[in-house]
């Protein structure tokens, strides 16, 4: 009878609700609105698509309060006990059979059951001098709370609130459609005084944010068709790449069906990427073929001839972009499904541009461009112009190759540039978005009740009142400790404000601070769906030693801690300071009075906890039945001398005489850490300090003040970070290999990859510069840029190296070789890298929902395709002329041999 009914729910264990409703009256009590969320609100809430479970909050559930008073039970000779036992004697349902005549039978049930207070109290206990004792006579009896340990509140008012938990593979999205769609008809069947708020809603968020991203591949799609006219001056011409970008985007869509993946921010950001991305296999084979025409080829012959020149770098481009993300299949934990899904979709895009680039485009060429010979005065001034700069690039090439040496210093400084940046910038797991609310977490003294704790969300809700961004405000206690309340601040959408989220949490911070009483704090919610509560440190200390050793070692570390001002609300889960009342019962004494211990143990039980002994009906419903002392009856220790036991003679006996009381403390929780004995610190960060930053910190604290016997390890989010973290790395350099070989294998040399790859620390240091100089961080968003930073700008060095290896073939030199395969190919690579650039530019300027996350990606990619290309102009074709000509010399030695052979085969045995 004391054990909970288990719960079976297709949740995640630290889910949060996707939204959070109040329900308030001014006419109802909050037992008569908990019962309304119970039973009108609750069935019809868990049966929406993906709702999972109902979570409560500052719930009054309905019981039977059976208040018994010490002093009358003393005053009659009874004890709790019997209390107990003629509450289960007297309070049965039983079935009582059935009758059966010839023609019909009835089913009996006896109606031994009870239901209404009156009838609980005119329980039978005892009889006294030919007098019943009933239950009214020694107790007091109502339908109440079975506990009132918590709260919730609601633009300042009492109220009841229920938030809705998704199924772990349900989609908020319409899970928050279902339930806005069902709450006004629910409305409709509640009692009337009783009104469902909405507090806040999670996927309003990612509603705002996928619409964002939306709008920002219309702005795509614009830059890019921009860039391509610019160049190419035709409209005709312009149609033919831009053709690709929704086929290509349907393809990528088809690939994320077969997968079972979902439209989300993170797959939509790879459409964006995509956009400026699948347009530049279409047109490096547009700018060939319109090249050919322009110099008076046929339209169908420039269309094969171009298509068949540059089909050989469009393949390997293709390759070597899809071969970067190959490697996302070793990424472990969140990290790597969140990878795989951006990678597949990016992959996907790509794939499909190829294969248009290489069929549809050609044949679009061949029907839509024609060779103009008169055109217009822009068309001619901004040819002249880009002949221009043509010469003035040949002419600074020629520089560079002339002093090699200076361009080798300067790929070792770049290089060296980029793994200083890398090692000075700051990291952290993702960066903060503006979720459009804000969570202030109240921690009282260990001991506080919901009544302390309430006071304090009050004061935060005045301040929240005061906000010019406040939109609404709630507040609850009692969870996930009855000393802990949070206070809710939702804010108005992002364009009705000026200020971020942060901005407005940076001020709350000392307004907060400035609390007496509680240790509070604003908190916002952190990115990737980490729970609110979660800190974005969570240190944990492991030693097999008791807990109290356990406590100074964590007070050292929080001391060290206190000295950094990047830690705010320095906390542990370790407290030594839950007050308690330590009854010890003289066994010896017991014995003596004839009394027993399990009789002791069982009354103290009954009367200070309560204890569930039977159940009534109710309006079709099951409530408890508790008995316990009422809560003046046990609000001070000395309460505990006025309960008595009965003896084996039938006298009363005090507990005072049996039991002795003492005061004392204890851990309100004892936590294990892979099997070992383990207390967590943790702590937020001050803006401006990561958590890569607070981990190196508390990494050498920790060698500074824990002995060498005791361990550390990380949980939460600290330890996602560092995980992600080791996952990137060792991704990066598959990918690295990955390219490498699939190069190696397109070009059938070793050394035209590592002249192509050269590249990368070239762009990885315009990418780390732009990171830092734009105030962001290395987190998982960046490290997908990154990631895909090296498939983009080795496409760069391919077009380079493959054309200048054809024209070696057709017997030019080495230098006269490169130069021109340079000059050729300008057009294009400048093409492909303003289509990436001004695709990715709304991306960095993003603003709104999910913003932060979305320039991340975006500054890498212009920060690296700017400075990565405008050195791989350079670069490449000086690594070409001192590289160049052994791997080439292997190459045409091989096939001098092979032809050797076959004109002079060598003689068979016997022959």
């Amino acid at each position: 009878a004391s054990a909970d009914e288990p719960v079976i729910a297709k949740v995640d264990a630290d889910a949060s609700p996707v939204m959070w409703f109040a329900l308030t009256s001014e006419t109802h009590t909050q037992l008569q609105l908990s019962d309304a969320v119970n039973r009108l609100i609750k069935p019809r809430m868990l049966v929406l698509p993906g709702a999972a479970d109902l979570r409560i909050f500052g719930e009054r559930k309905t019981s039977m309060r059976i208040f018994v008073e010490p002093a009358k039970l003393a005053a009659f000779r009874l004890t709790v006990a019997d209390v107990e036992s003629a509450l289960r004697a007297q309070n049965v349902e039983i079935p009582a059979g059935r009758i059966e005549s010839r023609l019909r039978e009835f089913n009996v049930l006896a109606q031994t059951d009870l239901q209404t207070p009156e009838e609980f109290g005119a329980i039978t206990i005892a009889q006294s001098g030919g007098y019943p004792i009933r239950i009214r006579d020694v107790a007091r009896v109502e339908v109440a709370a079975a506990e009132e340990r918590g709260f919730q509140r609601f633009m300042g008012k009492t109220a009841v609130g229920f938030g809705i938990i998704r199924q772990s593979t349900g989609n908020p999205l319409d899970l928050s459609k279902a339930a806005i769609a069902e709450i006004p008809r629910i409305q409709e069947s509640l009692p009337k005084g009783m009104k469902i708020e909405l507090n806040y809603d999670s996927s309003v968020f990612i509603a705002e944010s996928i619409k964002a991203v939306f709008s920002t591949i219309g702005e795509a799609v614009i830059l890019v068709a921009l860039v391509i006219f610019f160049f190419l001056r035709s409209f005709r011409a312009t149609i033919i790449p831009l053709i690709t970008i929704p086929v290509a985007l349907t393809g990528a869509f088809f690939i994320m069906y077969a997968f079972g993946f979902t439209i989300n921010t993170l797959t939509l950001l790879a459409m964006v990427l995509a956009v400026g991305l699948v347009v530049d296999d279409a047109i490096v084979v547009l700018e060939n073929i319109h090249r050919h025409i322009e110099n008076g080829m046929g339209r169908l012959q420039a269309a094969l001839v171009g298509t068949r020149e540059i089909g050989f770098a469009v393949v390997a481009m293709t390759l070597t972009l899809a071969a970067v993300f190959a490697p996302l299949a070793f990424a472990t934990g969140r990290t790597g499904r969140l990878f795989i899904e951006f990678a597949l979709a990016l992959a996907g895009a790509v794939v499909v541009s190829g294969f248009v680039a290489l069929t549809l485009s050609p044949m679009m060429c061949s029907v839509l461009l024609k060779h103009e010979t008169k055109h217009s005065k822009v068309y001619v001034w901004i040819e002249n112009g880009f002949e221009a700069f043509t010469r003035g690039y040949k002419r600074l090439l020629n520089v560079a190759l002339d002093n090699r040496l200076i361009m080798v210093l300067i790929v070792l400084i770049v290089a060296g540039s980029a793994a200083l940046l890398f090692k000075n910038i700051k990291t952290e797991l993702s960066p903060l978005e503006d979720r459009g609310v804000i969570f202030g977490f109240v921690s009282a003294p260990e001991g506080s009740n919901s009544d302390y704790v309430v006071k304090y969300v009050e004061q935060i809700e005045s301040i929240y009142k005061l906000l010019p961004e406040t939109l609404a405000y709630g507040g609850n206690g009692g969870f996930p400790n009855v000393s802990d309340g949070t206070a809710l601040l939702r804010l108005k959408d992002w364009k009705d404000r000026t200020r971020t989220q942060s901005e407005i949490a940076k001020e709350l911070t000392p307004k907060f601070q400035a609390i007496a009483g509680v240790q509070a704090f604003p908190t916002q919610p952190g990115s990737l769906g980490a729970n609110p509560r979660a800190k974005p440190i969570e240190f944990v200390v492991l030693a097999a030693v008791p807990y109290e050793q356990m406590q100074a070692f964590v007070r050292s570390m929080q001391a060290e801690m206190a000295k950094n001002p990047g830690f705010v609300n320095i906390d542990t889960d370790l407290r030594m300071n839950t007050p308690e009342l330590r009854v010890r019962v003289n066994r010896d004494k017991v014995v003596d009075v004839g009394a027993n211990v399990d009789v002791v143990g069982r009354t103290l039980e009954t009367m200070l906890g309560g204890r569930l002994v039977t159940r009534f009906k109710q309006d079709g419903e099951q409530y408890d039945v508790i008995v316990q002392v009422a809560r003046d009856g046990r609000d001070t220790p000395e309460r505990i001398s006025e309960i008595n036991v009965r003896n084996r003679n039938g006298d009363m006996v005090p507990l005072s005489n049996l039991v002795t009381v003492s005061e004392g403390v204890s851990p309100r929780g004892i936590a294990h850490f892979q099997r070992v004995r383990a207390a967590t610190v943790n702590a937020n960060l001050a803006p401006g300090f990561t958590q890569g930053e607070a981990l190196a910190y508390m990494n050498d604290a920790a060698k500074r003040v824990l002995p060498a016997t005791v361990q550390n390890d990380l949980s939460g989010q600290a330890r996602e970070f560092r995980d992600s973290s080791s996952d990137i790395y060792f991704v990066f350099l598959l990918a690295l290999g990955f390219i490498y070989l699939v190069l190696a294998a397109q070009f059938e040399s070793f050394v035209d990859p590592f002249i192509i790859m050269l590249t990368v620390p070239l762009s990885m240091a315009g990418a780390l510069l732009a990171l830092t100089l734009t105030g962001n961080t290395l987190n998982i968003y960046s490290q997908i840029g990154l990631i895909t930073l090296v498939g983009l700008i080795t496409k760069h060095g391919i077009l380079l190296v493959e054309f200048s290896n054809q024209l070696r073939d057709q017997g030019m030199g080495i230098r006269e070789a490169v130069i021109e395969a340079a000059v050729l190919r300008l057009r294009p690579i400048l093409m492909t890298t303003g289509a990436m650039v001004l695709g990715a530019v709304p991306l960095a300027r993003a603003v709104g929902a999910g913003a932060e996350s979305r320039q991340v990606i975006g500054w890498v990619i212009v920060g690296g395709m700017l400075l990565g290309t405008t050195l791989t102009l350079f670069v490449v074709p000086t690594a070409y002329t001192l590289l160049a000509r052994a791997g080439r010399g292997v190459r045409e030695r091989e096939i001098a041999e092979a032809e050797s052979l076959a004109q002079h085969p060598v003689p068979q045995a016997g022959e």
